[in-house]
């Protein structure tokens, strides 16, 4: 390609600006944390699988990236590779592999970017960061561990400046209890129809219920209550009982669905809520008892934004099996779509927090030691590219969004520091001075404007 032609943007592959991009190592930043505060470890897996252990048979398989060298053959050694396209599949691959190595039940977050060769749309990507964490044992997982899973996850979201989300929960236990409660034949038949209530009206669903699934008028209408109850509390078990169907598996499935709303209680906020949704079925030969989605208020046009839930067979090696729960948040899918239409931004451009002026080009020396002291103590510092005049130095402060501007002492006199935004200077010494913590790196910050409803 010749260098004078403009080079044009690939589909799927979202590129960010500076500001765009420092809002997302913020929201990194803070997932991190919050993971690790909860005793998650950090895993890196490689970014190829072999294709045999990628593809599945399912629809996926369409769109697995191949790698291959460009003159490699059918018999190089790197033949028969794929790039992953999430993070479980890898990660499954990783505790079979190192099992004997791992202290179990092993606890791991992992943010990485995974690709996909589908069609690209607004939150659907080719490339794209997933933040999952997962709780894997060995032979058997105590269910406590899918209350903190969701709690972990909650409390991380909570956090987000993003716009208003939900961790939408249901049972597969419940459900499938429920059915079997009704005498249907084949539970996972009527999961998969009633799973499409979002997209389909609920009488062509109840249609469908009767002459695909074989139930009468009332079991299908039973169906359809069962799947339309969404509560903030625990009052869906209520609700359920009232619905007159019995099953031991129906009072697992409640026992521990109401164990998950109590266990993240105590999170809700005006920005994150935690529900018990029974319309979501979510993958259900892949999973086996809690399930999660996480969607996000207003941009309900994206699909869910992340989700998970409870497979008691990860991986077996044909002794042992590693049962584990996790949920998988969507960065890109959530994030990006906001960066674009500029709802969300980061604070300022670059990271510095600091721009120490130049009075002129003799004394860089000085500045630049100023700089230096700064940064000794984790301020982020630049100085100042020439020694223009004061006004277009704070005005190449302002467009970067630096929001501080150090002038050093001239003479005998004190170092002085100036709020750009509030137009406040004082003096101030570079051996302690230190700026408002929310100042000192740059932040994703919420313009909080929604998406039209139609």
């Amino acid at each position: 390609m010749s260098q004078h032609n403009k080079p044009t943007p690939l589909s799927g592959f979202p590129e960010l600006l500076p500001a765009q991009r420092n809002a997302e190592l913020a929201v990194i930043d803070h997932l991190r944390r919050s993971f690790e505060l909860h005793g998650f470890s950090s895993l890196e897996t490689r970014i190829v699988e072999p294709l045999d252990r990628l593809a599945k048979g399912g629809e996926i398989d369409k769109e697995i990236y191949v790698l291959r060298r460009l003159q490699a053959d059918d018999e190089a050694s790197d033949s028969g590779l794929g790039l992953h396209f999430d993070l479980t599949v890898p990660f499954a691959r990783y505790v079979q592999e190192n099992a004997g190595k791992l202290e179990f039940p092993f606890r791991r977050y992992q943010i990485q970017k995974a690709w996909r060769g589908e069609r690209p749309q607004e939150g659907r990507f080719r490339e794209f960061t997933q933040a999952d964490v997962d709780i894997v044992a060995k032979d058997e997982l105590p269910f406590h561990y899918d209350v903190e899973v969701a709690r972990v996850m909650a409390e991380a979201l909570a956090g987000l400046p993003l716009p208003a989300m939900s961790l939408q929960t249901n049972s597969r236990r419940l459900i499938e209890g429920f059915y079997r409660g009704l005498g249907a034949a084949d539970p996972q038949r009527l999961i998969a129809i009633t799973d499409k209530l979002d997209k389909v009206p609920a009488d062509a669903i109840k249609r469908q219920l009767v002459e695909e699934a074989g139930l009468d008028d009332t079991r299908a209408q039973q169906c359809l209550r069962l799947a339309q109850i969404r509560t903030p509390d625990t009052s869906f078990v209520e609700r359920v009982r009232s619905l007159g169907v019995e099953h031991e598996l129906l009072d697992q499935g409640l026992t521990e669905l109401a164990a998950v709303l109590d266990g993240c209680a105590g999170i809700r906020s005006d920005g994150f809520r935690v529900e018990a949704n029974l319309r979501i079925a979510r993958g259900l030969d892949y999973y086996t008892g809690t399930v999660f989605e996480i969607y996000m208020e207003g941009y309900e046009s994206l699909g869910s934004v992340g989700g998970g839930g409870r497979y008691d067979s990860l991986v077996s090696d044909g002794a042992t099996t590693y049962p584990g729960v996790g949920i998988s948040f969507g960065i890109s899918r959530s994030m990006v779509p906001l960066l674009q239409r500029g709802v969300l931004t980061g604070s300022r451009s670059v990271p510095s927090a600091v721009l120490v002026a130049l009075a002129d080009e003799a004394s860089r020396a000085t500045s630049d030691a100023v700089a230096q002291q700064l940064r000794a103590r984790g301020i982020p510092t630049e100085v100042a590219a020439a020694p223009q005049k004061y006004g277009r130095q704070i005005r190449y402060a302002e467009r970067r969004g630096i929001p501080f501007v150090w002038f050093p002492a001239t003479d005998a006199a004190t170092d002085q520091v100036k709020d750009i935004r509030s137009g406040d200077q004082t003096d101030a010494d570079r051996a302690s001075w230190q700026p408002p913590a929310e100042d000192l790196h740059p932040r994703a910050v919420s313009m909080h404007v929604k998406e039209e409803q139609p």
